[in-house]
């Protein structure tokens, strides 16, 4: 009984933590959207979460640790939205339109996730010692994309190209968006996706014999 209840109380605080955790990194996005990346302060978001610099701390060793979660809990959250829409297609053409539409699907309903990323990405530069990478973050996204291309290319439904390239091409594609959509919050994203997926039909397909 006392095992139990030990480890009754250790999963309810595992819970609690976890919950805690998710709390500040979404407020530390909200903060970071809407203030940047150098106004961001610890204390900020910290008054967003409604609890003390000391807690953040308890659950991270300092913004670094807390950026980089930002990083991996936007990325996680795509990946959860776009690959069920992307295996659920039967044809490379089918992936790739999936990939995009959901990309961008996800962009639309997560604004603020999005500007964050931009915004780490701008202190990233300016910053001499940058709290994360974003070009090594974002590596293994476009070395799937490439793999599915490369895979497209090989069922013969792509001409031949270079996947690197082209993986490359598409998420610089996607990703420029961030500052349009900042500067353009009306941005009609339906139409930025169907006009992008067009245009990577297009450069991807084979030509006819």
């Amino acid at each position: 009984m006392e095992s139990e209840i030990i480890s009754g109380g250790q999963e309810s605080r595992s819970f609690i933590e976890t919950a805690r955790r998710a709390q500040l990194v979404e407020c530390a996005i909200d903060a970071i959207a809407e203030l940047g990346y150098s106004n961001a302060s610890m204390a900020e978001i910290a008054k967003r979460a409604r609890v003390s610099k000391g807690v953040i701390s308890y659950h991270f060793a300092g913004k670094r640790e807390l950026i980089e979660q930002v990083v991996n809990t936007v990325m996680e959250k795509a990946s959860a939205v776009m690959l069920p829409r992307i295996y659920a297609e039967h044809s490379a053409a089918g992936m790739l339109h999936a990939y995009i539409e959901s990309n961008l699907e996800f962009i639309a309903a997560h604004r603020n996730h999005i500007l964050a990323m931009m915004n780490i990405a701008v202190g990233a530069r300016v910053d001499r010692k940058p709290s994360v990478d974003l070009e090594l973050a974002f590596e293994p996204a476009v070395m799937a994309l490439a793999t599915m291309l490369r895979s497209g290319q090989e069922r013969g439904e792509f001409r031949e190209f270079s996947t690197t390239v082209m993986a490359v091409t598409i998420r610089n594609a996607i990703d420029s968006l961030a500052p349009l959509l900042s500067a353009n919050p009306k941005l009609d994203l339906k139409l930025y996706a169907k006009e992008l997926a067009t245009t990577f039909d297009i450069a991807t397909r084979k030509s006819p014999v």
